[in-house]
């Protein structure tokens, strides 16, 4: 590792600097690197709303609790979804009570199932970023051309830009952002230049490693004040991402506002069916709602910055991984999951 990068990080005495990562995977990788413990006190690093079931309105959840009543149906879904809570329980809940659920570790895989289950109509749970989106098309693209029609898809899809977009809006505080490597690799780095010129912060894309994360936010920091994007993983993110991807998203999918767990309605941050697709939808539209499991869970602040993890009063108590009150704690890849399981601090 560059010796310059680790002085200047470690003796920056310049302005404070709030420097939100986006990514779960990135939060992950800070706590896992202990990169926080090599920054200035002047250099903050803030989690943000990167962790897609994190985001999930418990509206959603509760959609699918309602779907997997009918004994025809089956939720196929990752594993993080099951325990985030709804309105009054989860899916892991439910599949004790009789419910079926069945997790999968890729979409794909409902294909099979779908196949082998020609009587069961499969309710996937299609929650993700631009990151997953690419498969849940190729998903579509796989039931249109082998006529599958058991299969149905409610999708949870957001999008980065306009996330970032509200949380540079809501008075959080931050000041430059770590992008998201992952969504990079499918959008590529220039979805996020009209951010950066509108509030005048710079942009870093990264990869996942402690010294990739590092160089980043040493060229974060010298370009703080800066409405710059700068790439520092060109090995896989490209200035205009894969554009065969996009196609594919584009052809089955189209923009549409979304809800957000704690932040509400976005305009234009989701992606839902194309209307000449409706009958692959299990009812995806209209999920506005957004109840709290637990009136005094602070995941709203923790997703846009304003407090830290640590600061919610059910913190490490209440809300553990084991008995979670809200989304952040239940995935891996949730800041509050993140900051208990490394005591992080900062």
């Amino acid at each position: 590792m560059n010796k310059e990068i680790i002085d200047y990080l470690k003796n920056y005495d310049g302005p404070e600097i709030n420097i939100m990562e986006v990514c779960g995977s990135h939060t992950a990788a800070i706590a896992k690197n202990g990169i926080p413990r090599m920054l200035s006190p002047k250099i903050h690093l803030i989690s943000g709303p990167g962790c897609p079931v994190c985001v999930t309105p418990s509206a959603y959840v509760d959609k699918l609790l309602e779907l997997a009543e009918n004994p025809k149906n089956c939720i196929a879904t990752f594993g993080d979804l099951i325990r985030v809570p709804g309105s009054t329980k989860n899916l892991s809940i439910a599949s004790g009570e009789g419910a079926r659920v069945e997790m999968v570790y890729s979409p794909m895989d409902v294909i099979s199932l779908a196949k082998e289950n020609p009587d069961t109509n499969y309710i996937f749970a299609a929650v993700g970023f631009e990151t997953t989106t690419p498969v849940y098309a190729l998903l579509m693209e796989t039931l249109i051309q082998e006529k599958i029609e058991n299969v149905q898809l409610l999708t949870a899809i957001k999008t980065m830009p306009e996330v970032i977009d509200y949380v540079c809006d809501s008075d959080s505080g931050v000041n430059a952002f770590i992008a998201p490597g992952h969504v990079s690799v499918v959008t590529g780095s220039k979805i996020y230049k009209p951010i950066a010129e509108k509030y005048q912060i710079p942009f870093g894309v990264s990869g996942f490693a402690g010294k990739e994360m590092l160089t980043a936010l040493y060229g974060i920091v010298k370009a703080r004040g800066r409405g710059v994007v700068m790439n520092f993983y060109p090995s896989v993110v490209s200035e205009n991402g894969n554009e065969n991807a996009l196609a594919l998203i584009d052809k089955y999918f189209e923009k549409a506002p979304a809800v957000w767990r704690g932040m509400g309605r976005i305009e234009g941050s989701g992606k839902v069916l194309k209307a000449e697709y409706a009958k692959y939808d299990a009812g995806s539209k209209g999920l506005d709602e957004d109840i709290k499991q637990n009136k005094a869970c602070n995941c709203a602040d923790v997703l846009v910055g304003k407090i830290r993890p640590y600061q919610c009063p059910l913190f490490g108590k209440v809300c553990t991984p084991e008995t979670p009150q809200g989304a952040c704690m239940v995935s891996t890849e949730g800041s509050c999951f993140s900051y208990l399981t490394s005591n992080r601090k900062d």
